[in-house]
C-alpha cells in the first residue's frame, strides 16, 4: 500500500471522518443539545426552570441556531446528527403554529368596542400614549407601570373622555390603571406583586368582565412567583364564565409558555389570534418587529368576535401596544 492509499484509508474510509470536519460537528451537538432542552420542555408541557422559561418566549428564534447546526452536520457528514435536526425543525415547525381554538362567537352581534393596552415603562411613555389614545379612540384602556406620574397625567388629560376608571395606585411598575368611556363598577381584581385592577363595565346594557393583567416577570429567582401569578389570572378568568371577559395586559408570557397556555385553556381566545396577528412581537419595542415576542395580549371570552388587531409602536417605551375591535355577541 503506497502513502496516498494509506491516508485515504485513516481519513475517508468507510465510516470515518476527516479529522478537519470534527469540530463542525461538535458544534451541531452542542446546539442540537441546547436546543433539545428548550424543546423537551415544551413537549412536556412545562416552563422548566431558569433560564428555559427566557428561552421559550423566544422559540421561533430557535430556528436559527438549528438550521446552522443543521448545515453544519451535513457538511460534516454526520448522518445521526442530521436526523436528530430534521426532527427538532419539525417540532419547532408544529409549535410555532398559533396555540388554542378559533370559534364563532356565540349569538348574536349587540355592541362594539375598542380595546387598548399598553405597558409605558414605569410612566415613561405616558405621553406618547395619550397620543394614541387620541388617535386610535379606544373606548377601554389597559395601562400597566403608571406610577404616580402617569396617574395624575392621565385625569388631567384623558378624563373627560374617559370619565371611568379603577386603579391601583403605586410607584415603578406597580401601578396600573383601567379607564372607560362605559361606566364601570369596582371588582376585587387579582392580587400581585404589581397592581391588576379588575371591574365590571355597563357596555350599551350589557355586563362585561374587566381584568388587567402585569404578573411577574419569569427573571431568575422569581419563576415560581410567576408561574403563581399567572395561575391566578387563570382562575380569575375562570370565575364567572357566565359574563363576558375581557382579560388585557402585559402577560410576561407568551403561547410557548405552559402557565400561558393554561390560561387560553379556560376557553379565551387572544384577539390577535382571532385577527391573524399572532406572533407579531410586543417586546422588546427597541427591536421588534424584527426580533422580539409576543407577551402583551388581549384575551377574550367566547362571547366576542375581533377585528382589526394591531400593534403599535408607542416611544419612550419597552412595549408596544396592542389596540383590537372587538364585537359582543348575545347567546340565544
Amino acid at each position: 500500500m503506497d502513502t496516498a492509499a494509506a491516508e485515504w484509508t485513516a481519513t475517508d474510509g468507510p465510516g470515518r471522518r476527516p479529522p478537519g470536519r470534527r469540530p463542525g460537528a461538535w458544534c451541531a451537538a452542542l446546539l442540537f443539545a441546547a436546543v433539545s432542552v428548550a424543546v423537551g420542555f415544551r413537549t412536556a408541557d412545562s416552563d422548566g426552570i431558569t433560564p428555559v422559561p427566557q428561552v421559550l418566549a423566544f422559540l421561533p428564534w430557535l430556528l436559527a441556531p438549528t438550521g446552522l447546526a443543521l448545515l453544519l452536520a451535513l457538511l460534516s457528514r454526520w448522518w445521526l446528527g442530521t436526523a436528530w435536526g430534521v426532527v427538532l425543525l419539525g417540532l419547532l415547525a408544529w409549535y410555532i403554529e398559533p396555540y388554542g381554538k378559533v370559534g364563532d362567537p356565540v349569538g348574536h352581534p349587540v355592541a362594539e368596542l375598542r380595546v387598548l393596552t399598553s405597558n409605558v415603562e414605569f410612566g415613561q411613555g405616558t405621553g406618547p400614549l395619550v397620543a394614541a389614545v387620541r388617535r386610535e379612540k379606544p373606548d377601554i384602556i389597559f395601562v400597566q407601570e403608571c406610577e404616580y406620574e402617569c396617574d395624575a397625567r392621565l385625569k388631567d388629560d384623558l378624563s373627560q373622555d374617559y370619565p371611568h376608571r379603577r386603579a391601583v395606585e403605586g410607584g415603578g411598575s406597580e401601578g396600573s390603571v383601567i379607564l372607560s368611556r362605559f361606566p364601570l363598577r369596582p371588582t376585587d381584581g387579582v392580587p400581585g406583586t404589581m397592581g391588576m385592577p379588575g371591574a365590571i363595565a355597563d357596555v350599551d346594557g350589557h355586563p362585561v368582565r374587566l381584568q388587567l393583567a402585569h404578573p411577574m416577570p419569569p427573571i431568575p429567582g422569581q419563576v415560581d412567583l410567576w408561574n403563581r401569578e399567572l395561575d391566578a389570572l387563570r382562575d380569575a378568568a375562570t370565575g364567572d364564565r357566565g359574563t363576558p371577559l375581557v382579560l388585557a395586559g402585559d402577560f410576561n408570557a407568551s403561547q410557548d409558555h405552559a402557565a400561558f397556555r393554561r390560561i387560553l385553556d379556560t376557553g379565551l381566545s387572544d384577539a390577535a389570534r382571532l385577527d391573524d396577528a399572532d406572533r407579531t412581537a410586543t417586546w422588546p419595542a427597541r427591536t421588534a418587529p424584527t426580533f422580539g415576542t409576543q407577551i402583551d395580549h388581549v384575551l377574550v371570552s367566547r362571547h366576542f368576535g375581533a377585528d382589526r388587531t394591531r400593534i403599535l409602536d408607542v416611544a419612550d417605551t419597552d412595549h408596544r401596544a396592542v389596540v383590537t375591535d372587538l364585537t359582543l355577541h348575545e347567546g340565544r
